[in-house]
């Protein structure tokens, strides 16, 4: 049964890829608002990001429905905007990203050492790897496969294609590919917002989340700098990319004390633009 629905699912969001295509990216992508805005809580709880948003206890200009309905909207875009992620990767829609921080990215290239960029799911979040690897950074991205194993396939096709070419799979097999990778001399990019059961309880927005301690093992291992990346939407269908310089964090730190310095960084990314992160990740799941 649920092959089936993972199929069905499949056809109706391939359907929609190709008339996004055909309406082309600007309609494309305030389509995707509409359909998340309107339909949305059929496939992501709107009380789920209330209740998380509560738990975070930050402060928002809207009402908390208002918020919740954002959120979904953003997630159509996003969605919306798959089918144009290869016209971003060849410079056709170019004008429509701008990136603060490219001297941060050529101190990185001068050093000639890995590091560790870090980000979370943010508007478009696929955006981030791309341009770090168009920009000449010798890159491997960190990735959680769908569950819906017919889509799975799509979206590992469009990310080797057009965001990032070297992609490690989330596990225990990733685990030994990220070492490859750093060894070959590679940087690593991955999300550190979601919630992962093989992580550690730390202080996230003043309650414990269950935190990835990949960064913190890589920084006590290759003694790596960290890198913190943003991306945000602006005027619906620009976004701006921030690439900060370059954090030293030191090796004899703990993995709770490293993790705990990267999960603060990530509330400073969220705060700015609340609205634009991916608020069903439940990182409290107890």
């Amino acid at each position: 049964m649920r092959k089936l629905v993972y199929f069905i699912e499949f056809i109706i969001i391939n359907l929609f890829f190709i008339i996004c295509k055909i309406l082309g990216y600007k309609i494309s992508s305030d389509l995707g608002f509409f359909v998340g805005k309107t339909f949305g809580n059929i496939f992501r709880s709107k009380k789920s990001i209330i209740q998380n948003l509560i738990k975070s206890k930050i402060s928002i200009q809207t009402s908390e429905d208002t918020f919740a309905q954002n959120v979904l909207g953003n997630y159509g875009r996003i969605l919306a905007e798959y089918p144009f992620l290869k016209d971003f990767r060849n410079n056709t829609l170019s004008k429509y990203i701008e990136i603060d921080g490219m001297n941060n990215l050529e101190k990185v290239k001068k050093k000639n050492k890995p590091v560790v960029f870090i980000s979370g799911h943010f508007n478009n979040f696929e955006l981030m790897a791309m341009q770090l690897e168009k920009s000449g950074i010798n890159l491997a991205a960190i990735y959680r496969p769908l569950n819906n194993t017919f889509l799975n396939k799509n979206m590992e096709n469009i990310r080797t294609n057009f965001i990032c070419k070297n992609q490690i799979k989330k596990g225990r097999s990733g685990t030994r590919q990220i070492l490859e990778n750093l060894k070959k001399g590679n940087s690593i990019a991955l999300m550190i917002d979601q919630r992962v059961t093989e992580g550690i309880k730390i202080d996230f927005f003043g309650n414990l989340a269950s935190t990835t301690t990949i960064p913190a093992q890589i920084i006590k291992k290759y003694q790596c700098d960290i890198v913190p990346i943003y991306i945000e939407r602006d005027r619906k269908h620009y976004f701006k990319m921030y690439v900060s310089q370059a954090i030293e964090i030191s090796s004899e730190k703990s993995h709770e004390e490293i993790s705990l310095h990267l999960n603060k960084i990530l509330e400073k990314m969220i705060l700015k633009n609340p609205d634009q992160w991916i608020w069903t990740h439940d990182r409290w799941k107890k």
